[in-house]
């Protein structure tokens, strides 16, 4: 049975890769390694239960005694790691947690991996892979035309996109310096079920369920390429087969839609769903806040590397996987009723005020 071990896979992203990876699967084992910070939630994995395939380790990747200890007892063939602060609007008031854990810990886990891989034969050396799931923030912003590519210089405006640049610059030092296989991703804005509700798509859907207002920011013209998590999770697996050792491979959705047309989707989509007759259009609830300070204006991804090398396409457009994502949301409201028992409301994040 192949293992993978998979960091911060208690996550959005990483519980629908690990859930996913696990049902198409049946001689697969994973090592899901997660600290449980609010972002984690184990009810994510609550359809594993049970099953001897999903080892679950609460712990830190920048504790090394742990993960050294991991690699030896489980053997894994690869690394996948998810395990990352990963919220703009928490790094702007709160940077020093993004450098702790995205760059310090991604370094250690580096360390530990190579330790690992230096001690395998030399054929469990050339089929190890580590790869490191980054963000297409790391590039900075565009203007009204182009895409990012590979080759796109870095340009982080955020503290969130700094720790992010600072851990791919690692994964690659540790490729060239001394051999590791690494692959690296830098995807466009996740979307879909087990998204803790301060990003925009479910923290727009859960407010609009309870006619709140719904915030955007500044005029509401950013434009993010928009990716269903499920095309992330069945792209970074292309990778992890077919990739070649030391390279990076962007992954997009190829729907671009400004912050605006987001939320008047959400809206139209919920008074579709489940109307309020005596409200009328939850268009209504939008209200313009000030802008988060450093908003990046556009974000493109070009796929054209990861679409040649593996074949992979997105499979879910924006206008369905927006809707299967109401969906789960409308289904699932003991999920969300327990995410939300923590500390996090749906307050406003990321004003500036907490250096």
């Amino acid at each position: 049975m192949r293992t993978l071990l998979v960091t911060g896979g208690a996550g959005f992203i990483g519980g629908n890769y690990v859930l996913r990876c696990l049902s198409q699967n049946s001689d697969l084992r994973i090592v899901n390694l997660d600290a449980l910070t609010y972002a984690g939630n184990l009810d994510t994995l609550r359809p594993l239960r049970g099953d001897d395939r999903h080892v679950f380790i609460e712990g830190d990747i920048g504790d090394a005694g742990l993960v050294s200890k991991i690699m030896a007892q489980y053997r894994p063939s690869a690394v996948v790691n998810f395990a990352a602060e990963s919220h703009v609007d928490r790094s702007i008031d709160g940077p020093a947690a993004f450098v702790q854990t995205n760059v310090v810990g991604t370094l250690n886990l580096l360390q530990c991996t190579l330790d690992w891989w230096k001690s395998l034969p030399s054929g469990g050396q050339a089929e190890f892979r580590f790869l490191h799931v980054s963000t297409d923030e790391v590039y900075g912003s565009l203007g009204e035309t182009g895409a990012f590519l590979e080759t796109t210089p870095y340009a982080p405006n955020s503290p969130y996109a700094a720790s992010k640049a600072s851990s791919d610059h690692l994964v690659r030092a540790f490729h060239h310096t001394y051999g590791l296989p690494t692959l690296t991703t830098n995807c466009s804005n996740n979307y879909g079920p087990y998204q803790f509700p301060e990003k925009l798509i479910p923290l727009m859907i859960l407010n609009a369920l309870e006619l709140k207002p719904l915030p955007v920011y500044g005029d509401g013209l950013q434009v993010r390429d928009w990716l269903f998590v499920n095309d992330h999770v069945d792209a970074i697996n292309q990778v992890l087969a077919a990739g070649e050792t030391g390279e990076v491979y962007n992954i997009g959705g190829l729907s671009e839609r400004t912050n605006m047309q987001v939320v008047q989707a959400i809206c139209d989509a919920l008074d579709r769903r489940h109307p309020d007759e005596s409200f009328g259009s939850r268009r209504q609830l939008i209200t313009h806040v000030t802008d988060r300070p450093g908003h990046d204006r556009r974000y493109a991804i070009d796929c054209t590397r990861l679409i040649q090398a593996t074949g992979w396409r997105p499979s879910v457009d924006f206008e369905t996987g927006l809707q299967q994502t109401v969906g789960w949301y409308l289904e699932n409201t003991s999920w969300i009723e327990r995410v939300r028992d923590g500390s996090y409301q749906g307050e406003r994040l990321g004003l500036g005020d907490k250096p």
